[in-house]
Order: C-alpha cells, then structure tokens, then sequence
C-alpha cells in the first residue's frame, strides 16, 4: 500500500467514525425529543458516510480505477446528504 493510499484511508475512517457519532447523537435527540427534524438530520448524516465508506470500498477493490463514476457516485449520496441536513435545519416543528 502506498502512503496516499494509507493516508486516505485514515481519513475515510475518521470521517466515517465522526459521521457514524453524529447519526447516533441524531437518532438519541430524536427519541429524546421526538422531532422529525432529527430523523431527517440522521439520515443526511448516514447519507454521508455511506458516501464516504462505500466509496473507499469500491476504490480499493477496484484498484481506484474508474475514478470519475467513483467521484460522481460520491458527490451524489453525498449531496442527497447534506440536502437532508438543510431540509433538518429549515424545516420548522
């Protein structure tokens, strides 16, 4: 393994490991308050690590090629994401 790759690697697996937290901090406030709102920031949440970890996946098993659907494929679920973020934030209760 290269170090880029390692370095990504790390990456990809603090991103997950924080997003994974925040989904989790989410889904607590959503049954602790039970705002849809939560539900929905949860999700967005999810939506972007998934981006994150199955794109490091598919990048390795793959050998990072076909990069550009890779990188589309990403930007993608991670877009839906965060829309489901701003749709948390403005929506009111």
């Amino acid at each position: 393994m290269r170090p880029i790759e390692a370095i990504y690697l790390v990456f990809s697996a603090t991103l997950a490991t924080a997003g994974l937290s925040m989904v989790a901090f989410a889904v607590r406030a959503y049954l602790d308050t039970g705002r849809h709102s939560m539900m929905h920031l949860s999700a967005g949440f999810a939506l972007v690590v998934t981006a994150a970890i199955g794109t490091t996946v598919v990048a390795f098993v793959t050998d990072f090629e076909h990069t550009r659907t890779l990188l589309t494929a990403n930007y993608v679920l991670t877009t839906a994401g965060y829309l489901f973020v701003m749709y948390s934030i403005v929506t009111p209760e």
